[in-house]
């Protein structure tokens, strides 16, 4: 769990209970009541609308939250700047060609992943989870082949941007083999 002051842990828990009060439905609606949850006491770095559509948004809240008033807007006041993300398209697609399912819920984990990949911490902790194993079960369940190939346990923002690199055939690591790095553990160490 990420480090923050008890009374945010204690409000962010009391969040999560009102989320998944009538049940969770699926693993999907679990992670994204953790991420919601956070979202609104200001954890996590998601925009406005978790960085979904503002129909997106919609749909996620009457699809998976109806009985639970959200906010449309970040407590943290995040706006994210995608021009600084040259990838965005080419990190949608890379998500939707693993996608296990084409779904409106699949879409707005995507859009949700995405906008986590502009901040600063690890993905998990800018996504407002609670765990990098949570994290670990979210792309397993809705990206499995994708989720496979990080055999290695890379970090999961770096693991993604190689990804992208590799598709393109670049390749900007100078160590002939992770294991030899001089800077493995930033992109296989632990994530607490």
């Amino acid at each position: 769990m990420s480090a923050m002051p008890k009374l945010w842990q204690d409000a962010r828990s009391v969040t999560y209970a009102r989320l998944s009060e009538p049940g969770l439905y699926s693993p999907n609606h679990e992670w994204l009541a953790c991420i919601i949850a956070s979202w609104q006491i200001g954890d996590g770095i998601l925009p406005d609308f978790l960085g979904i559509t503002p129909e997106g948004f919609s749909q996620l809240h009457l699809h998976l939250f109806p009985t639970v008033a959200l906010p449309l807007q970040a407590v943290s006041g995040s706006q994210l700047d995608y021009s600084r993300m040259l990838e965005k398209d080419d990190l949608v697609r890379l998500l939707k060609n693993h996608a296990l399912a084409d779904c409106p819920e699949t879409d707005w984990i995507i859009a949700i992943i995405v906008a986590a990949c502009l901040g600063n911490n690890h993905l998990w902790q800018d996504l407002g989870l609670w765990s990098r194993a949570q994290l670990t079960a979210m792309l397993r369940y809705n990206f499995p082949a994708l989720a496979a190939k990080n055999a290695n346990d890379m970090k999961w923002k770096k693991f993604l941007y190689k990804q992208l690199c590799e598709a393109e055939g670049i390749y900007v690591c100078r160590a002939p083999s992770c294991a030899i790095c001089i800077d493995y553990q930033k992109c296989f160490g632990p994530e607490d």
